[in-house]
């Protein structure tokens, strides 16, 4: 390859913050010169240095092995692909019920996370209340303090000290003067009087939305009250650099890969034609012109040239809420049923798709917290002797396609937010309340921070409702207007509401392509 080849690696190294031997460099523009033009040389050296900038070492050695495993990668994408059809490989996906997510914990002392491994039990006893906060508290503190602006630097100077935000533990406030930094959960010990608290004391606060967590800067007053001069939320920590000090530890629940397997999901990532993944919230069953609008979808979708891997059907799926004064369950049945006839009645979506069933807050089930089951067996079993490859999970759930992690979380989360809202949020960046609802769950590592008396949680499985490390996406269903934001690399997005307002989108992961549609 000719010179501009090489100064081309070596800038792509240059903006990744590191350099290469000369032999490393040729190794790499020989990978790069295997592919032909349906594989740009961009697009393959962009893969190579992806990898690299993980190793430890990135000299000719690392460089050849990380080539040699690409290229079994490679080689196993298209293991028995007779067609000729390159670039048509199915996706790699898997869906994981919020029941399934593994639980870990920080120990402050180890400075390490831990896996639990025993059993977790629906109705927790109270001490897992407690735990729930301790919890939020420790995996927030453990990002702070990895932080520069808010860590002690090894030796103390005036130079050293210019801009840095040392975090004290409130119990140390007493007696003090002068500002200082804290960081605490917003709680309501009295009424009408609010706290900040951390894991030894408390203080007087009022701010934001009860049970978020906060970095405050203030002053102790004489009376014992912290008057804050500025606060806000703890600091996102990059989901590459959260993905290092979990050390290979699965928080995600798709169990861990080899290096060799993320090497050939990132190669098939590439590839994949149809990757498409259709998601509409609210579904009324019970609503003719809603079932006619889905019917639309359904029909434009199965004249495509590849139809899409995965439809998600996020609830309510009845336009009244299932609860105790409900007594059309056997209807509900019937509409389930017919909903699999229509689905059936498309065989290019039957053969090549998946369908994700997910309850919304007003669907029938055994209580209102936090995660939600699946739907029950007795509504769905209609639906699935006419398509077997339906998929019924919990709310929130998860799903790993190829490389990428997506969330799906069915709540109307925006409006109790507001309504939950202490003060009300700084426009001077944005007043867009979607973005600052993405901001709120991304910097709080939690899909739902609001107070348990607003949303109920199963004290044990609050860990599922965790965003850590943050996942490529994540889809907000909610009742507000249709709505995408891609903040700090995550990519946030609410398909809007179907019955109501015609919405959905369609989602490309491995791009991170956001297409929002109406009929």
């Amino acid at each position: 390859m000719s010179s501009s080849g090489r100064k081309k690696v070596q800038r792509k190294c240059k903006i990744r913050g590191y350099t290469l031997d000369p032999d490393a460099v040729d190794e790499i523009l020989s990978f790069a010169s295997n592919f032909d033009d349906s594989a740009p040389d961009d697009d393959a050296i962009d893969l190579l240095l992806d990898f690299l900038e993980t190793q430890p070492r990135k000299d000719k050695e690392t460089v050849h092995r990380l080539v040699t495993k690409l290229s079994r990668a490679d080689a196993a994408v298209y293991d028995g692909d007779d067609d000729g059809g390159g670039g048509t490989s199915e996706p790699d996906w898997h869906i994981i019920d919020a029941f399934k997510v593994p639980k870990f914990r920080y120990d402050p002392i180890k400075k390490s996370f831990y896996r639990h491994t025993g059993r977790l039990s629906i109705h927790g006893e109270a001490s897992a209340k407690s735990a729930l906060y301790r919890d939020r508290f420790l995996l927030l503190s453990q990002i702070i303090s990895r932080q520069k602006e808010f860590s002690r630097p090894a030796f103390g100077s005036k130079s050293s000290d210019a801009g840095r935000r040392e975090i004290s533990p409130i119990q140390s406030l007493i007696g003090q003067t002068g500002r200082r930094w804290v960081m605490g959960l917003i709680s309501q010990l009295e009424d009408g009087h609010f706290y900040l608290e951390d894991l030894s004391s408390s203080i007087t606060a009022g701010f934001f939305v009860e049970n978020t967590i906060v970095v405050a800067e203030g002053e102790m007053l004489l009376e014992g009250v912290f008057q804050v001069i500025t606060c806000g939320f703890p600091p996102l920590e990059p989901r590459d650099e959260s993905l290092q000090f979990i050390a290979g530890n699965d928080f995600f629940g798709s169990s861990s890969l080899t290096e060799e397997e993320t090497l050939r999901l990132a190669k098939l990532d590439r590839t994949v034609a149809n990757d498409n993944v259709v998601i509409l919230s609210d579904i009324w069953l019970d609503d003719e012109e809603a079932m006619g609008k889905l019917e639309t979808v359904f029909s434009a979708f199965e004249d495509e040239e590849f139809v899409p891997c995965l439809f998600v059907l996020m609830g309510n799926f009845c336009s009244r809420p299932c609860n105790l004064a409900f007594h059309s369950f056997s209807s509900l049945r019937l509409q389930f049923g017919k909903l699999g006839k229509m689905i059936a009645a498309h065989p290019r979506l039957v053969e090549g798709s998946c369908f994700l069933f997910i309850p919304g807050p007003d669907d029938a089930g055994p209580s209102t917290a936090l995660p939600r089951n699946a739907l029950p067996k007795y509504l769905t079993e209609e639906l699935q002797t006419h398509i077997p490859n339906a998929i019924f999970s919990s709310n929130p759930c998860r799903l790993k396609l190829g490389t990428k992690e997506v969330v799906f979380f069915r709540q109307d989360l925006l409006y109790r937010m507001r309504r939950s809202c202490l003060v009300p949020p700084c426009t001077v960046e944005t007043d867009d309340h979607f973005e600052h609802l993405v901001a709120t769950i991304t910097h709080q590592c939690h899909l739902c921070p609001l107070p348990l008396i607003v949303q109920p949680i199963i004290w044990n499985y609050d860990h599922s409702l965790y965003l850590y490390p943050t996942p490529d996406t994540i889809v907000l269903g909610d009742r507000s207007d249709q709505k995408a934001f891609k903040y700090t690399g995550i990519t946030c997005f609410n398909p809007g509401s179907f019955s109501s307002d015609s919405t959905f989108v369609v989602f490309r992961p491995c791009t991170q392509e956001v297409e929002l549609s109406s009929l």
